[in-house]
């Protein structure tokens, strides 16, 4: 996937926000001031996204190459998956990122 294809698609997702908090080269994406995914802008090969403990364990056995623990991150809930998986399901696992983070935060942060 092209790095400002899959930038837009973040974007598009409703109070979603990007910043660079760690840094120049790691592109951060929040909902509601909360991370769903993040990626280095100079390397876009893996991004992290967040996903259910179960389906974490599914995608990591079923795409063995393309999806590995989160680098940097609770290896529990993140996954580091590879640009190089199919578009749609790393649209799709993009979305369940981000629904979890937003299922998750309280609205009152969404300003914050």
């Amino acid at each position: 996937m092209d790095i400002e294809k899959y930038r837009e698609y973040c974007l598009s997702l409703g109070e979603t926000s990007e910043s660079l908090p760690f840094g120049p080269d790691v592109l951060v994406f929040k909902v509601r001031n909360k991370i769903f995914a993040l990626f280095s802008i100079e390397q876009f090969e893996y991004v992290n996204l967040k996903a259910d403990p179960q389906n974490s364990e599914i995608w990591r056995q079923e795409y063995e190459q393309l999806v590995k623990p989160g680098y940097h991150m609770n290896k529990k809930h993140w996954n580091s998956v590879s640009t190089q998986i199919k578009d749609s399901l790393l649209l799709e696992w993009t979305y369940h990122s981000y629904s979890l983070v937003k299922g998750k935060s309280k609205k009152s942060n969404k300003d914050s």
